[in-house]
Formats: C-alpha cells, structure tokens, sequence
C-alpha cells in the first residue's frame, strides 16, 4: 500500500512539473549511447564504470560527453550503496548556437538503492544526492573559478520479465525521476528535471546485455521560465566482469 502511494504521488508529481511549462519550451531530439561496465570484486563489492555520449539529431550536433566511475556495495540483499566521481563536457545545450569550446563539469556522487521482488514485477526505488562542480564561463569563453550546486535525485523503477531461458532473458524497463536542485546559483530553478523512461532490455548472457528505451526529459533552465522538453533514444550496452568465485 505505501509503494503504491508513492507512485500515486510521483506521478501526480510529476504531472504538476510537468504542467508547469511556459510558452518557452525549447523541443530537442537527441541519442544517447553508453557503455556501462560492472567489474564485480567479491558478493558485497563492485567497481562499476561508464562512457555516455549524447548528440542532439536536429541538428546533428555534440551535446555532452561523460565518464563516471563509482564503487558499490551491497549492505544485504535487497539494499546497497555507491559513491564515486563524474566528469562531463558540455558542448552546447542548443545546437543552433554552438560555441568553440567545451565546459568541463566535475561531480561527486553518493546513494542508496533498494530493489524488492513482488512477482511478477521487481520494484527499484534510488536516492541520489551529487555535489556538482560547474566551470564557469560566458558566451565567448571558459572563465576562472567553478560554481557549485546541490542536486538530489529519486527514482522509481519497474522491471517486468517477457521471457527468460537459463542465463538469458528479455524484460521490459519503466522508470520515473526526478531532480531538484539547491544552490545560491539555482534559486530561479529548484525544480531541475523530471525523466520518464521505457526501454527493452536484452540479457544475452552471463557477461553482456543490450537496452534501447525512450526517455522523455522535462527541464527548467537556470532562468527560471525557460524549458527543454527533450526526447531521447538511449542505446546502452551492459558489460558484467565478474573477479571473484563463490565459496
């Protein structure tokens, strides 16, 4: 019943944000392909890294570049946390107006995540918070010094199983999420973004997974009454080492 309430609201919640749009919504279009790698050390530990690159489809344009790594670890079986760093290189967040350099972002991150089985569904509930370290710069150049701001992140997550057969198996993923911002420089946009995403998720085997999925991302900009509305196909490729054998 209380999961149940929780969705109710996040979707009411989201609603709300998402009601919230003025006449300057900016429409985007863009891929995001990744290579997500989990190097599994022992039953509580994992090393887990990831390459994202994002470019917007109209006009063919760089968005963002990402290379984040994080160290997990599972506190009992249904809980487990991580932490770890991120690096981000902007390019343009509107491709009509490209500038000649990129902005170099520098984010610390930290969460807990909890996963419940309640067949046939599995339930995926994150609590993030990231400390986000911003270059600063103007229209024509990157400038000294880096601005800092706060943002937490909750995300609930749906997993439904089509088929599955020994190590393989196909399922589908829902999920919602949504971000707030806190900083002296994000008082125009506490409200930063909410993402719904759907995707096909193809265990291959053991080692390797494949997911295509859309998401949807609705985002205030720092100004307060400016948006992006953005869709996004996402093309990720699931990479499990695993370092260790089961005593």
């Amino acid at each position: 019943m209380i999961l149940k309430i929780k969705l109710v609201l996040l979707i009411l919640l989201s609603i709300a944000t998402q009601a919230q749009t003025s006449k300057n919504v900016d429409h985007q279009s863009i891929l995001w392909t990744r290579y997500y790698n989990q190097l599994l050390l022992s039953e509580k530990w994992a090393l887990h890294s990831e390459i994202d690159n994002r470019v917007f489809l109209k006009p063919i344009q760089q968005n963002v570049f990402v290379l984040r790594l994080q160290a997990r670890y599972k506190v009992i079986k249904q809980l487990e946390t991580g932490f770890g760093f991120a690096y981000f290189s902007v390019d343009t967040q509107i491709p009509e107006a490209n500038t000649d350099f990129n902005i170099p972002e520098y984010r610390a991150q930290q969460d807990l995540t909890w996963r419940a089985n309640l067949h046939p569904f599995s339930i995926n509930q994150r609590f993030q918070v990231e400390e986000r370290f911003i270059q600063k710069s103007n229209q024509q150049e990157i400038l000294q010094g880096t601005s800092f701001a706060w943002r937490f992140r909750y995300r609930l997550q749906i997993e439904y199983p089509i088929w599955k057969k020994i190590d393989q198996y196909l399922k589908v993923v829902f999920s919602d999420e949504i971000m707030f911002n806190s900083g002296k420089t994000n008082r125009k946009n506490t409200f930063d973004q909410n993402r719904i995403y759907a995707a096909v998720h193809y265990n291959v085997n053991p080692h390797f997974a494949y997911e295509v999925g859309y998401l949807n991302s609705f985002q205030r900009r720092a100004s307060g009454i400016d948006f992006f509305n953005r869709n996004i196909i996402r093309l990720s490729v699931f990479h499990k080492i695993k370092c260790y054998k089961k005593t």
